[in-house]
């Protein structure tokens, strides 16, 4: 009988929790298909059921429950804390510019570069070496204005932790928001917005086991940010439309469970991903963990395998039952090397043969042992495939 695969891309996307799946059932089918912003009793279950998911989400991560502003994921977060902020700030008359991290999800480069093609402007903030933000480099941009500020709290490539404490603080003094991609944070890393002045919040619920295409912004006051969608008066009309009443109830039961295990999963994690660290480097003499010095989210490793190239190696460890990824999965299939690892300084060589490894709970021992029999034998086969090559 065949080994059955292992899946180890959960930075990518994870498995709906059973728990997740049966509280969305309901609204699935005749039993709560009401819309909540219709007044008769079929909507006011729908009404109850947003409202008591807003109220999960803002536990789980020390908010209030008026700060969550229900979105279509992830990607949506972003640009509407990005580009909505700037467009905010432009409005009232402050700087049109914003700063965002070298290391950001494209989904923040990209609103970034859309405030520089409305006339606004856009800096890049340096990392060193280990993924961390220069403070020189930010502090001179706040220096010269700037609305807001974007760096994610988990990096979501190599798992940097970035001091948010710290860079709120600065940004709150110089009178600008913290923008946080935190969807790689919530769960993993201990996450509380109370706690950060001027802060706003990115999530995404098919990280921790919700259901894909609902996310969240997570702002304490709706005025830091432009509506980006135009509609109904929904959620305050900062984000517009009827919700999508199953995803969201699935996010909030997958967030409530994400704060109360955070503690328990984070040590199961980061105990596999330790182990697959200690295993390959064993076996495997030059590969390179990057971003090994700093402090870094326990469910992500992101490895090199000089002499190889990373798309040869999925392909390989595909055929042989290891799902792992070469970095975002937003960015599969480019050809370029990772803009994360560029960005901190990583040879192009070395850039183009490293692979994430990003564990979850259904993850076990035994499937990391299964990796450290497949991952060695896959590299020393793709060096030699590409040594012939080159003769």
């Amino acid at each position: 009988m065949a080994t059955p695969a292992i899946y180890l891309d959960n930075a990518a996307t994870t498995p709906v929790l059973p728990e997740v799946r049966d509280v969305m059932l309901p609204f699935l089918d005749a039993t709560a298909f009401g819309n909540p912003s219709s007044r008769h009793r079929f909507g006011r279950v729908a009404r109850a059921a947003v409202e008591r998911a807003r109220a999960q989400v803002a536990a789980a991560i020390g908010a209030e429950p008026g700060w969550i502003y229900f979105t279509s994921g992830g990607t949506e977060a972003d640009n509407l804390a990005v580009l909505g902020g700037a467009l905010a700030a432009k409005a009232g008359g402050r700087p049109f510019r914003v700063a965002v991290s070298a290391t950001e999800h494209k989904a923040v480069l990209a609103a970034a570069h859309a405030v520089d093609g409305l006339g606004g402007e856009a800096v890049t903030l340096p990392v060193d070496g280990d993924g961390l933000v220069d403070l020189g480099g930010l502090d001179e941009a706040l220096a010269g204005g700037v609305a807001l500020v974007a760096v994610m709290w988990v990096n979501n490539e190599v798992g940097t932790i970035q001091h948010v404490a710290t860079l709120a603080d600065r940004c709150a003094a110089a009178g600008a928001w913290l923008v946080c991609d935190a969807v790689q944070a919530l769960g993993k890393v201990p996450c509380a917005l109370a706690d950060l002045p001027r802060a706003m919040l990115a999530l995404s619920a098919h990280k921790i086991g919700g259901p894909k295409g609902t996310g969240a912004l997570v702002v304490p006051d709706a005025h830091a940010v432009h509506p980006l969608i135009h509609g109904g008066g929904q959620q305050g009309g900062l984000r517009p439309g009827t919700e999508n009443v199953a995803g969201v109830v699935g996010f909030g039961q997958a967030a409530e469970r994400a704060g109360r295990q955070a503690h328990a999963a984070a040590a199961h994690v980061g105990a596999l991903r330790d182990a697959l660290e200690a295993g390959l480097t064993r076996a495997i003499a030059d590969a390179v963990v990057h971003a090994a010095r700093v402090p870094r989210a326990p469910h992500v490793t992101n490895i090199a395998f000089p002499g190889t190239d990373s798309e040869a190696l999925l392909m390989h460890l595909d055929l042989a039952g290891v799902c792992c990824s070469s970095g975002s999965a937003c960015t599969t299939g480019a050809v370029t090397p990772s803009h994360v690892l560029t960005a901190m300084g990583v040879p192009r060589d070395r850039a183009v043969a490293s692979l994430r490894f990003s564990f979850g709970p259904q993850n076990t021992m035994a499937e990391v042992e299964q990796a450290l029999d497949v991952v060695p034998q896959v590299v020393e086969k793709v060096r030699s495939l590409g040594a012939v090559l080159r003769r």
